[in-house]
């Protein structure tokens, strides 16, 4: 019914199109009536059913559905973008100069609305149109687009009209042959394509992000298991030696191993340490070394109460306390001794380990495997907000500082 309503409409504007052409002629301009006039009206009609004809032939082939909206020469379309109204911009400017026969853009960034040209195509040469100045004039010219969006707070609304560059009434007469609807069908499958894109992209990102987060979690807990096994060697060949030379002492140091254990091996690399756990952990690894190394050993902790629940990597504090004994204090002649220290300042709280040993020379840069392991470390679960130095003790030995975020165990806060 759409159809035939259609061609009916079209083919009288243009009977009575060339009845009023003839009355104009005859009564205006004294024109006769033998003058085979009367014979217009019909061969306008004629071509105009034509040429209605092959409108909603393509409207067809273009949607596959015909009714009075996609028979219009003009098409009008409301869209939601998932987009901010900036990147929605973006998005509909390059889907607009990529569409086929565009010929002048305009963009307007802060009034949010785009304005197109677009040639517009015969799709069937006909021998009106071949021949006829007239109706090659009725179907050149351009078409136009006008695209609007409205802002809003997590998507975007969009406004799309597709029209002939004429006025409205010669939509009375004229047909585009469906190219303004081809049109908006392009753009709207312009914009579905790219906002694709956009979420395919965003997934990709997700996806190597997660990727990203697993190899630095496998990255750290390898680095981690590098760190426990040489305590454990080293402690277990020291108590087995004295079992056989001071069975008393032996006992003491696998005493304090057990202690040291309690303190390691319950936790994992995504459960928080603390400051307070590695001061623990660090402990009882001192009191094992005390029984090694006897009076040549010394030790302070200065750790205030109140920072003791400040989240910490594990076994870093250790590290740097065995590095401090293992280059700076066993070397020295007499020993010597280690200071542990913990302070706050602004948003971030530093943890120094220094002693009064050999200090930094040829054989201890401070660039060993430990320090190293530190670095990478403290790179990958806190990236640039994490830091590490070390620098020469004075008056002798090495002082290294670890400094991190400030944040706390959950249920604690600060004294």
């Amino acid at each position: 019914m759409a159809s035939l309503f259609f061609v009916f409409r079209i083919g009288l504007a243009w009977v009575l199109g060339g009845l009023m052409m003839i009355l104009v002629l005859t009564q205006v301009l004294f024109f006769s009536h033998s003058s085979g006039m009367e014979i217009l009206p019909m061969i306008f009609g004629f071509a105009a059913v034509v040429a209605a004809f092959s409108h909603i032939r393509r409207v067809r082939l273009i949607a596959a559905t015909v009714n009075r909206d996609t028979l219009a020469n003009r098409q009008r379309r409301q869209i939601e973008l998932p987009l901010d109204s900036n990147d929605a911009f973006i998005l509909l400017e390059a889907a607009i100069k990529e569409l086929p026969g565009v010929e002048q853009v305009e963009s307007a960034p802060d009034s949010l609305q785009l304005r197109a040209k677009v040639q517009r195509i015969n799709p069937y040469q006909t021998i009106f149109s071949k021949n006829v100045r007239l109706f090659q004039w009725m179907e050149s010219g351009h078409n136009q687009i006008l695209l609007t969006i409205s802002p809003g707070a997590e998507v975007s609304s969009l406004t799309l009209i597709c029209e002939p560059n004429r006025a409205a009434w010669t939509d009375t007469f004229l047909v585009d042959n469906g190219t303004n609807l081809e049109n908006a069908e392009a753009i709207g499958r312009a914009i579905s394509r790219r906002i694709a894109a956009n979420r395919q992209a965003e997934k990709a990102n997700v996806r190597l992000t997660i990727t990203e987060k697993e190899l630095a979690l496998a990255r750290l807990n390898l680095l981690h298991a590098q760190v426990e096994p040489h305590f454990l060697y080293n402690t277990l060949a020291s108590a087995q030696l004295l079992t056989r030379a001071d069975p008393v002492r032996a006992d003491e140091m696998l005493g304090n191993l057990i202690s040291y254990l309690r303190h390691s091996l319950p936790k994992t690399e995504e459960s928080p340490s603390s400051i307070g756990a590695e001061l623990e952990r660090t402990r009882a690894y001192l009191d094992i070394m005390r029984i090694r190394m006897g009076s040549r050993l010394q030790v302070s902790i200065e750790v205030p109460e109140y920072l003791k629940p400040v989240l910490f990597p594990s076994m870093m504090l250790q590290t740097l306390v065995e590095n401090a004994i293992k280059h700076g204090i066993e070397p020295k002649i007499g020993g010597g001794m280690i200071w542990i220290l913990a302070r706050a300042h602004e948003n971030n709280v530093a943890l120094t380990v220094a002693d009064n040993g050999r200090g930094l020379n040829v054989e201890n840069t401070g660039t060993g495997i430990g320090l190293k392991n530190i670095r990478e470390r403290l790179r990958l679960a806190y990236g640039g907000d994490a830091s590490f130095g070390i620098v020469a003790n004075f008056p002798e030995g090495v002082a290294a500082t670890i400094t991190v975020p400030t944040s706390f165990i959950a249920g604690d806060s600060h004294a």
